[in-house]
């Protein structure tokens, strides 16, 4: 099996998760903040948002350098919908479009996340996109639930049920799927 053939359908069953989320963001919200050391539920959204070009970065370069000298400014927050899923669905194309284009041997190659110049690590290509990439997102996807429940807003399904809903992708033991 091709290593995007394993790639694509999790992206793009996390991503779905993520848009649910970032659709029931309250956007008379967006400066709430749980804790001093917590981002504002704007915030949080908006780096939701853009974590999918961590996945085309991924793909696309070698490496990363988040210290590097003339680094990009802070996005401003989005603030609407329109704004917000607009700038994720654009990201996940691309980040979709990258992974779809690329072979075995690409996604075998080492990357390395840099700080300033200085290697923080380095692993094969593809464990990257899983890692820094996709289980980052389910991190702050999760934290953005919380952020939800705090404000009231029902929390969607994911993998399962929540306290909000059913649903997710349920699956018994004896292979039968529940939805």
């Amino acid at each position: 099996m091709r290593l995007t053939a394993a790639l694509l359908p999790e992206l793009d069953l996390e991503m779905s998760y993520t848009r649910r989320h970032l659709a029931r963001v309250p956007m008379d919200k967006l400066d709430f903040q749980p804790h001093d050391k917590s981002m504002t539920l704007g915030w949080l959204a908006t780096f939701l948002a853009i974590l999918p070009t961590w996945g085309t970065l991924t793909i696309e370069r070698d490496s990363f350098d988040v210290a590097a000298p003339g680094a990009a400014p802070r996005r401003d927050v989005a603030r609407s919908h329109t704004e917000l899923l607009g700038m994720f669905d654009a990201h996940v194309a691309a980040t979709r479009a990258a992974i779809a284009a690329a072979n075995d041997e690409q996604l075998q190659r080492p990357w390395s996340l840099l700080a300033g110049g200085r290697v923080v690590f380095t692993q094969p290509r593809y464990l990257v996109f899983r890692t820094y990439f996709l289980n980052h997102m389910i991190h702050h996807r999760a934290q953005l639930g919380i952020f939800l429940r705090l404000n009231g807003v029902s929390v969607p399904a994911v993998y399962n049920d929540s306290g909000d809903e059913r649903g997710g992708m349920f699956v018994d033991v004896r292979g039968h799927t529940d939805s």
